[in-house]
Order: structure tokens, then C-alpha cells, then sequence
């Protein structure tokens, strides 16, 4: 009988040690609301992860949901009382209203293996970056008129035009509505913000009174994807 009671109470002196030399994890904050944030914008908070336990804590294989969040530790080994901060980033670039995004991470802590910690936010899009998402062609006048000129000459003009989208514009294609006209561009690919011409050619040879000729600017522009370019004279004999 006495013998039973050594071995019961061995026993549980041992649960006891065992279970006081555990790593243990505690997080002050596992989630993290950003509010609104502007597309675009990269924003970051810093979770605090602390050693509670009476052994060596450690952290690994770090993972977040997606491809636009990045969590970094200071520290992946902790001793009995020590802390380290684990920076979550998150980029709204392409993103828009609310998000959720979680960041895996493994322990020790034979009671809690796996933590969570989660970050949320609403994404904004102001209207002017709705608006100009993808490829947008501009053209500050899509309209010249040469006036009065005589047959047989040859006119040309500059049209000039820019990318004011957020992604780079292709010119697919130029069509002019008769073979008197030309029209070449000087940039078949720009990036946002660029600009480039579009010079065209009225051949007037054999033509008289009032013409009118347009060119079509067939791009990537998903909302103007055929732009149209027009052109005027007043054609007299010499």
C-alpha cells in the first residue's frame, strides 16, 4: 500500500514539474482593426508576444493569408519573461473595401501550438483612381480643321495624346476612313503619365469643297476603346 502511494504521488510531483517548465504564450492584442485606408497605402502594426511559461518559447513557420501581408519577429526564441514584436504589413495596392487578413504562427506551447493573429481594414478608392483604373488614352483635342487650302496640297497635323490610367496603354491599331489619309504614332506603348503623337496626313490631290475625314484609334482603353479623330478643310482650286 505504501508502495502505491510512492508511485502515485512520484507521479504527480512529476505532472507538476512537467507542467511548470512549459513554455507558455500570451499575446497582449491578436487582432487589429486599420479602419479605412486609401488603395494603395502599406500599413503595419506591431503585435506583442510574451513568454509566460518557465521555458525556452519558440516561434516558426510564419504565414500569412495572402501574398500582400508580411509578418517579421524581432525575436524567435523566448526566454521565461521575455517579449518580441512581430511587425504585420499589409498593402492595399489592387484592393478594395474590407479585408481580412490572418498571419499563422507555431509554437511550443504544448496548450496553444498554433496563434492567430489578425489584421483588418477597409479599403477606399476615391473616384479619381476608380475612375482611371486600367489604361485610359486622352486626347486634348480630338478635332483640327486646316481651313481654306488648294488642291493638291498635302496637310498635316500633330494630335497629341497621354496615358492618364494607372496601367500601360497599347495602341492595338490606327484606321483612317480613306486612303487620302495617314496617320502615324510616334509611341504604340505608354506607360501612365506618358504622352505621345499621332501625326496625320490629308492628301488633297483630286479632291475639292468641304472634306471631312476621321481616324479611328483602336487601343486597350476598356471604356474608349475606339477613339475617333477628326479632321476638316475647305479644299479650292489652285
Amino acid at each position: 500500500m505504501i508502495r502505491y502511494f510512492i508511485v502515485i504521488f512520484l507521479f504527480t510531483v512529476t505532472s507538476i514539474l512537467s507542467q511548470t517548465t512549459e513554455p507558455k504564450v500570451s499575446i497582449q492584442q491578436s487582432e487589429y482593426d486599420f479602419g479605412n485606408i486609401n488603395q494603395g497605402e502599406t500599413v503595419n502594426h506591431s503585435f506583442l508576444i510574451t513568454n509566460t511559461g518557465s521555458d525556452l518559447l519558440k516561434l516558426s513557420d510564419i504565414k500569412a493569408s495572402c501574398g500582400c501581408t508580411a509578418a517579421v519577429p524581432d525575436k524567435q526564441e523566448l526566454k521565461p519573461g521575455e517579449s518580441t514584436q512581430i511587425v504585420v504589413t499589409f498593402n492595399s495596392t489592387g484592393r478594395k473595401g474590407p479585408q481580412t487578413k490572418i498571419v499563422n504562427i507555431k509554437t511550443n506551447d504544448p496548450s496553444n501550438p498554433v496563434i492567430k493573429l489578425t489584421i483588418k481594414g477597409n479599403i477606399i478608392v476615391s473616384e479619381n483612381k476608380e475612375k482611371n483604373a486600367g489604361a485610359v488614352i486622352y486626347f486634348p483635342e480630338t478635332q483640327h480643321n486646316f481651313g481654306t487650302v488648294k488642291e493638291g496640297d498635302v496637310l498635316t497635323y500633330n494630335f497629341t495624346f497621354e496615358n492618364k490610367g494607372t496601367q500601360p496603354l497599347i495602341i492595338k491599331d490606327v484606321k483612317s476612313s480613306c486612303g487620302c489619309t495617314a496617320a502615324i504614332v510616334s509611341e504604340k506603348t505608354l506607360k501612365p503619365g506618358q504622352s505621345g503623337t499621332i501625326k496625320v496626313e490629308f492628301d488633297t490631290k483630286g479632291r475639292l469643297e468641304k472634306a471631312t475625314k476621321t481616324i479611328a484609334v483602336i487601343s486597350n482603353d476598356n471604356k474608349d476603346p475606339n477613339k475617333i479623330i477628326t479632321i476638316f478643310a475647305d479644299i479650292t482650286k489652285k
